[in-house]
């Protein structure tokens, strides 16, 4: 899977762009999104993002048919309840869409519910689809339905191999691996973990996104098992990102090789497996690190106790105001412009202009400031109970 930024998507017009989607711009709409630019949803709280998409009221109102938003799943995360279909409602609504102008489904870790959902929506006039897929081949096969009907198709979170997405949305998602990876080697150092004995508990091996993840991780420490100065116990890939999977896995792995002190597990919910796996086996805080994604409110409150020494936060927020701009600009037959793409991505069949947000590393010295500035977690249900103390020493109000 290869990445390029500005250069190569420098070279392409919004001509260029247009001829690529099949649409026209229309002269009164042409000039409405020229200010939306990428850094818009780079910054900021998210009543600073979400303020952005005001100036899409025009083009929101002018467009025909619905947006589809097609989410994957609640298992492999909560996020995409918590954070993302409320996001997507949030800008579609900041925009002056109604209820009648969208449709958000998740299709609850079913590929045919998916595709269910796809066609439904088309056949109630989606003339846009938002989705992200549960593996690439289900999902190419409902981009190549929608667009047999005329559908734009645009990739959301997860890029869809051999598929027919005219953009793509989503956080660099090599740089996530990287992120975990350098915080694990952190927390090695920081807890004092000896002769560092690795496992790796990656992602669903057909999500793409797992795979740029793990060659995020793979980069920063293959060097380190390659000069010995950790080791490499061993390393799976969790089917379908199925934190029960996991947990099994881990467990087995634990029982064959009980030498492993430090293991870079590729979500919060695995990161949650193997923290329940080590407090059964009675190993104390403070003692094998671990790392996540998400920032999810349980793997907070790990880190505030010192099972897991950090997070990548995704400002999900970001991501959905981004995609729910592109999706009402299509949707208006508006071809989206050069300010708005920083990237693109190979998806083996075509190049995909692509909008790639930054991330942030989460521990206990930022976490104040990060996801609790943000509003992305309430501090109330950080802080309960026992974690009231542990929020009071690292600066968290509640």
């Amino acid at each position: 899977m290869n990445k390029s930024y500005g250069p190569k998507i420098g070279l392409l017009s919004g001509a260029a762009f247009s001829l690529a989607l099949g649409l026209g711009a229309p002269a009164s709409l042409a000039q409405t999104a020229v200010g939306l630019k990428v850094t818009d949803f780079a910054v900021g709280g998210p009543e600073d993002v979400f303020s952005k998409l005001n100036q899409l009221k025009d083009l929101a109102a002018a467009g025909k048919g619905k947006i589809a938003v097609l989410l994957p799943d609640t298992r492999s995360s909560t996020r995409w309840m918590t954070a993302d279909a409320p996001g997507f409602e949030r800008a579609f609504k900041q925009m002056g869409l109604t209820p009648n102008d969208y449709i958000i489904s998740n299709a609850q870790g079913m590929p045919q519910t998916q595709r269910t959902q796809a066609e439904q929506a088309i056949t109630d006039g989606a003339s846009v689809l938002l989705i992200t897929n549960l593996d690439s081949g289900s999902g190419a096969a409902i981009q190549a339905d929608a667009e047999s009907k005329g559908v734009v198709v645009i990739d959301y979170d997860r890029l869809t191999l051999n598929g027919s997405a005219k953009f793509y949305v989503s956080f660099d998602n090599q740089n996530v691996g990287e992120r975990m990876a350098q915080g694990l080697v952190k927390c090695i150092a920081d807890w004092g973990v000896k002769s560092p004995q690795i496992y790796e508990l990656g992602g669903s091996p057909t999500d793409n996104n797992a795979t740029l993840v793990e060659a995020g991780y793979n980069s920063v420490l293959e060097p380190l098992y390659g000069d010995e100065t950790a080791t490499k116990i061993g390393a799976v890939r969790v089917p379908n990102w199925d934190n029960q999977a996991g947990l099994t896995m881990f467990q087995q792995a634990l029982q064959a090789n009980p030498q492993i002190n430090a293991v870079l597990s590729a979500s919060d919910g695995l990161a949650q497996s193997v923290i329940s796996v080590l407090k059964n086996a009675g190993v104390a805080p403070r003692t094998v690190p671990t790392t996540g994604q998400d920032a999810i409110l349980f793997s907070l409150q790990n880190i505030l106790a010192d099972y897991q020494c950090m997070t990548v936060y995704k400002p999900i927020y970001r991501e959905a105001a981004a995609a729910a701009a592109i999706a009402v600009m299509i949707r208006a037959g508006e071809t989206p412009g050069l300010n708005l793409i920083n990237g693109e991505y190979d998806a083996e069949t075509h190049k995909v202009p692509s909008i790639l947000l930054d991330l942030v590393t989460v521990d206990k010295t930022n976490m104040a400031a990060t996801v609790v500035a943000d509003k992305f977690v309430d501090p109330t249900d950080l802080c309960a109970g026992e974690f009231g103390k542990l929020c009071a020493e690292n600066g968290i109000k509640h």
